[in-house]
């Protein structure tokens, strides 16, 4: 559940350092690790300040993401003395495609759809922005992106009601391919409660286990962690961003 990406967005390189894999050039860089990065002390300062360092020579901000059960245990502390601001903690759940793909009926009026043209994208960024109250408008690079780059490694789903996007999710199949990581999910506020998220999950699932990944990934905030329980998902770690802006980044 961890690793970058098989195939790079294009404008993506990775740089590997060491147990590291660094992912530079997209909206924003990102430090890919194994569960134990097999280094400690001084010798962790060194390999954390020259990601830091290398992002800063390039003006991206970069994300460095931790598990609770990651090794050393110092690393998140190593993160914030290196200048890495902790976001906020999600916790990881994991089910099992075939399990999650029977779902609910989706009320009266709105349609599923798997969508690729980066039109749609920018539609789903501009939902996921007007939902936040923030500035996403790197989401439909980002996803038109992967797509380009990967399509089958990507599924990109919207539910819609009188041609308004009222919800949005995508999954990426990770490299092992024994795990698919769900992503997006929101609904707009009015929609909510309706079955239209469950329908999306249950889609996702289905189109995982018809490419034999056995089993889903999702990093949930604490409104959708009871949600998912229900449906049958189970807390196995958690996952807490760190990140790093440099004064120049772009």
């Amino acid at each position: 559940m961890r690793g970058a990406p098989s195939v790079p967005p294009p404008g993506v390189a990775y740089e590997r350092d060491g147990p590291l894999v660094r992912a530079v050039g997209g909206f924003r860089g990102f430090v890919h690790g194994p569960r134990d990065t097999g280094v400690r002390g001084a010798e962790l300062d060194r390999l954390i300040a020259r990601q830091r360092d290398r992002f800063a020579e390039r003006g991206e901000t970069v994300e460095w993401r931790t598990h609770s059960h990651d090794e050393p245990p110092e690393l998140p502390g190593r993160l914030r003395a290196a200048g890495f601001t902790p976001g906020a903690t999600m916790s990881v759940l994991v089910g099992e495609s075939a399990e999650l793909a029977d779902g609910p009926v989706l009320p009266e009026g709105v349609v599923l759809r798997r969508v690729e043209d980066e039109d749609d994208m920018r539609r789903v960024a501009a939902m996921e922005a007007t939902v936040w109250h923030m500035d996403l408008s790197w989401l439909a690079g980002l996803l038109a992106a992967r797509i380009r780059a990967a399509p089958d490694d990507v599924c990109v789903l919207v539910a819609e009601h009188e041609g308004r996007v009222v919800c949005a999710a995508w999954m990426f199949l990770w490299p092992d391919r024994r795990y698919a990581g769900l992503r997006g999910g929101t609904t707009v506020p009015e929609w909510r409660g309706r079955g239209v998220y469950r329908a999306l999950v249950a889609e996702r699932a289905r189109v995982a286990a018809a490419r034999g990944v056995p089993h889903l990934q999702v990093d949930a905030s604490a409104d959708s962690r009871p949600v998912l329980r229900r449906l049958g998902f189970r807390t196995v770690t958690a996952v807490t961003p760190y990140v790093w802006t440099p004064p120049t980044a772009r």
